[in-house]
Protein backbone atom coordinates (compact mmCIF):
# COMPACT_ATOMS: atom_id res chain seq x y z
CA UNK A 1 0.00 0.00 0.00
CA UNK A 2 2.45 2.33 1.01
CA UNK A 3 4.71 1.99 -1.93
CA UNK A 4 1.09 2.33 -4.12
CA UNK A 5 1.06 6.24 -2.72
CA UNK A 6 4.88 6.98 -2.78
CA UNK A 7 4.29 5.39 -6.79
CA UNK A 8 1.34 7.83 -7.22
CA UNK A 9 2.33 10.72 -6.19
CA UNK A 10 6.14 10.78 -7.23
CA UNK A 11 4.54 9.92 -10.81
CA UNK A 12 1.08 12.25 -10.74
CA UNK A 13 2.35 14.90 -8.35
CA UNK A 14 -0.42 17.69 -7.10
CA UNK A 15 -3.18 15.44 -9.03
CA UNK A 16 -1.76 11.97 -6.72
CA UNK A 17 -1.86 13.60 -3.80
CA UNK A 18 -5.63 15.34 -4.40
CA UNK A 19 -7.22 11.92 -5.13
CA UNK A 20 -5.47 9.88 -2.63
CA UNK A 21 -6.74 11.99 -0.33
CA UNK A 22 -10.12 12.05 -1.94
CA UNK A 23 -9.58 8.32 -1.70
CA UNK A 24 -8.39 8.21 2.13
CA UNK A 25 -11.70 10.18 2.99
CA UNK A 26 -13.98 7.44 1.45
CA UNK A 27 -11.66 4.59 2.70
CA UNK A 28 -10.08 5.58 6.24
CA UNK A 29 -7.64 2.47 6.15
CA UNK A 30 -5.48 4.18 3.68
CA UNK A 31 -2.71 6.51 6.12
CA UNK A 32 -3.44 9.95 5.21
CA UNK A 33 -0.30 10.40 7.08
CA UNK A 34 1.86 8.61 4.71
CA UNK A 35 1.05 11.03 1.66
CA UNK A 36 1.22 14.30 3.37
CA UNK A 37 4.70 13.70 5.10
CA UNK A 38 5.66 12.12 2.12
CA UNK A 39 4.41 15.03 0.07
CA UNK A 40 6.41 17.47 2.78
CA UNK A 41 9.30 15.79 2.01
CA UNK A 42 8.39 16.01 -2.10
CA UNK A 43 8.65 19.44 -1.77
CA UNK A 44 12.26 19.61 -0.92
CA UNK A 45 13.75 17.81 -4.26
CA UNK A 46 10.88 18.89 -6.88
CA UNK A 47 9.02 21.97 -8.30
CA UNK A 48 6.23 21.22 -5.79
CA UNK A 49 5.37 23.51 -3.09
CA UNK A 50 3.87 23.44 0.02
CA UNK A 51 1.11 25.74 -0.65
CA UNK A 52 0.61 23.65 -3.81
CA UNK A 53 -0.07 20.21 -1.60
CA UNK A 54 -1.68 21.94 1.01
CA UNK A 55 -4.33 22.57 -1.69
CA UNK A 56 -4.17 20.04 -3.78
CA UNK A 57 -4.80 17.54 -0.23
CA UNK A 58 -7.61 19.62 1.25
CA UNK A 59 -9.77 19.81 -2.15
CA UNK A 60 -9.04 15.99 -1.78
CA UNK A 61 -10.16 16.18 1.86
CA UNK A 62 -13.27 18.14 0.93
CA UNK A 63 -14.39 16.01 -1.88
CA UNK A 64 -14.16 12.69 -0.18
CA UNK A 65 -16.29 14.56 3.01
CA UNK A 66 -18.69 15.78 0.97
CA UNK A 67 -19.17 12.09 -0.72
CA UNK A 68 -19.44 10.53 2.84
CA UNK A 69 -22.14 13.72 3.68
CA UNK A 70 -24.24 12.77 0.98
CA UNK A 71 -24.30 9.08 1.81
CA UNK A 72 -24.91 9.99 5.20
CA UNK A 73 -27.85 12.48 3.85
CA UNK A 74 -29.44 9.86 1.81
CA UNK A 75 -30.10 7.74 5.47
CA UNK A 76 -31.81 10.58 6.81
CA UNK A 77 -33.24 10.33 10.21
CA UNK A 78 -36.60 9.13 8.53
CA UNK A 79 -34.89 6.26 7.19
CA UNK A 80 -33.21 5.67 10.12
CA UNK A 81 -36.19 5.44 11.96
CA UNK A 82 -37.44 3.13 9.69
CA UNK A 83 -34.82 0.79 9.75
CA UNK A 84 -35.58 0.85 14.28
CA UNK A 85 -39.07 0.01 13.47
CA UNK A 86 -37.94 -3.15 12.03
CA UNK A 87 -36.61 -6.74 13.20
CA UNK A 88 -33.13 -4.86 13.33
CA UNK A 89 -34.27 -2.16 15.73
CA UNK A 90 -35.96 -4.82 18.10
CA UNK A 91 -33.40 -7.23 17.79
CA UNK A 92 -31.08 -3.91 18.62
CA UNK A 93 -33.31 -2.69 21.03
CA UNK A 94 -33.35 0.76 19.59
CA UNK A 95 -36.26 3.42 19.51
CA UNK A 96 -37.12 5.80 17.53
CA UNK A 97 -36.45 8.35 20.51
CA UNK A 98 -32.83 6.76 20.66
CA UNK A 99 -32.49 8.21 16.98
CA UNK A 100 -34.26 11.71 18.12
CA UNK A 101 -31.33 12.05 21.15
CA UNK A 102 -28.42 11.43 18.45
CA UNK A 103 -30.07 13.83 16.40
CA UNK A 104 -30.20 16.47 18.48
CA UNK A 105 -27.01 16.14 20.24
CA UNK A 106 -25.42 16.57 16.52
CA UNK A 107 -27.84 19.69 15.78
CA UNK A 108 -26.51 21.32 19.01
CA UNK A 109 -22.53 20.43 18.92
CA UNK A 110 -22.06 19.09 15.19
CA UNK A 111 -19.84 22.08 14.42
CA UNK A 112 -17.66 21.60 16.64
CA UNK A 113 -17.45 17.48 16.48
CA UNK A 114 -16.68 17.82 12.28
CA UNK A 115 -14.21 20.35 12.98
CA UNK A 116 -12.33 18.63 15.93
CA UNK A 117 -12.60 15.01 14.72
CA UNK A 118 -10.69 16.25 11.75
CA UNK A 119 -7.74 15.47 13.81
CA UNK A 120 -8.89 11.97 14.88
CA UNK A 121 -7.80 9.25 12.76
CA UNK A 122 -10.50 6.94 11.39
CA UNK A 123 -13.29 9.41 12.61
CA UNK A 124 -11.58 12.15 10.56
CA UNK A 125 -13.54 10.59 7.82
CA UNK A 126 -16.59 8.78 9.36
CA UNK A 127 -17.39 11.95 11.49
CA UNK A 128 -18.98 13.30 7.59
CA UNK A 129 -21.89 10.24 7.52
CA UNK A 130 -23.79 11.53 11.08
CA UNK A 131 -23.38 14.84 9.93
CA UNK A 132 -25.14 14.07 6.63
CA UNK A 133 -27.63 11.57 8.63
CA UNK A 134 -28.75 15.10 10.84
CA UNK A 135 -28.81 17.03 7.89
CA UNK A 136 -26.13 19.42 8.90
CA UNK A 137 -26.06 22.47 6.67
CA UNK A 138 -24.10 22.24 4.01
CA UNK A 139 -22.72 25.43 3.93
CA UNK A 140 -21.17 25.11 7.87
CA UNK A 141 -20.07 21.60 6.85
CA UNK A 142 -18.02 22.54 4.47
CA UNK A 143 -16.34 25.80 6.24
CA UNK A 144 -15.85 23.39 9.14
CA UNK A 145 -14.82 20.57 7.02
CA UNK A 146 -11.93 22.86 5.27
CA UNK A 147 -10.81 24.92 7.68
CA UNK A 148 -10.00 21.79 10.17
CA UNK A 149 -8.51 19.26 7.15
CA UNK A 150 -6.62 22.61 6.01
CA UNK A 151 -4.92 22.69 9.69
CA UNK A 152 -4.42 18.92 9.78
CA UNK A 153 -2.66 18.71 6.08
CA UNK A 154 -0.38 21.61 6.53
CA UNK A 155 0.66 20.81 9.81
CA UNK A 156 1.53 17.16 8.12
CA UNK A 157 2.95 18.51 5.25
CA UNK A 158 5.04 21.16 6.42
CA UNK A 159 6.64 19.08 9.02
CA UNK A 160 7.45 16.73 5.96
CA UNK A 161 9.25 19.30 4.50
CA UNK A 162 11.30 19.98 7.51
CA UNK A 163 12.66 16.44 8.37
CA UNK A 164 12.94 15.91 4.54
CA UNK A 165 14.12 12.61 4.20
CA UNK A 166 13.55 11.33 7.50
CA UNK A 167 9.67 11.62 7.12
CA UNK A 168 9.47 7.75 8.39
CA UNK A 169 10.63 8.64 11.61
CA UNK A 170 7.99 10.90 12.35
CA UNK A 171 4.88 8.88 10.68
CA UNK A 172 6.50 6.12 13.13
CA UNK A 173 5.12 8.49 15.74
CA UNK A 174 1.80 9.16 13.68
CA UNK A 175 1.18 5.15 13.97
CA UNK A 176 1.68 5.30 17.31
CA UNK A 177 -0.86 8.00 17.82
CA UNK A 178 -3.16 6.40 15.36
CA UNK A 179 -2.92 2.69 17.42
CA UNK A 180 -3.47 4.83 20.43
CA UNK A 181 -6.44 6.51 19.36
CA UNK A 182 -8.16 3.54 17.53
CA UNK A 183 -8.07 1.44 21.16
CA UNK A 184 -9.23 4.56 23.01
CA UNK A 185 -12.02 4.48 20.20
CA UNK A 186 -12.69 0.86 20.68
CA UNK A 187 -13.05 1.61 24.82
CA UNK A 188 -15.28 4.31 24.43
CA UNK A 189 -17.85 2.27 22.07
CA UNK A 190 -17.76 -0.15 24.21
CA UNK A 191 -18.25 1.82 27.56
CA UNK A 192 -21.48 3.34 25.60
CA UNK A 193 -23.14 0.05 24.46
CA UNK A 194 -22.62 -1.41 27.94
CA UNK A 195 -24.38 2.24 29.38
CA UNK A 196 -26.75 2.38 26.82
CA UNK A 197 -28.15 -1.27 27.52
CA UNK A 198 -27.73 -0.53 31.40
CA UNK A 199 -30.11 2.14 31.15
CA UNK A 200 -32.29 0.38 29.30
CA UNK A 201 -32.64 -2.64 31.26
CA UNK A 202 -33.26 -0.40 34.81
CA UNK A 203 -35.35 0.74 32.95
CA UNK A 204 -37.71 -2.20 32.32
CA UNK A 205 -37.00 -2.95 36.47
CA UNK A 206 -38.52 -0.09 37.53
Amino acid sequence: MENFILDMMNQFGYLGVFLLIAIENIFPPIPSEVILLFGGFMTTYTSLNIFGMSIASTLGSLIGAIVLYLIGKFFNKERLKAIVSSKVGKILRLKNEDIDKADNWFETKGNKTVFFCRFIPIVRSLISIPAGMSEMAMGKFLVYTITGSLIWNVVLIVMGSIVGENWTSILEIFDTYSHIVLILLIIIFIALVFIFYRKRLNKKES
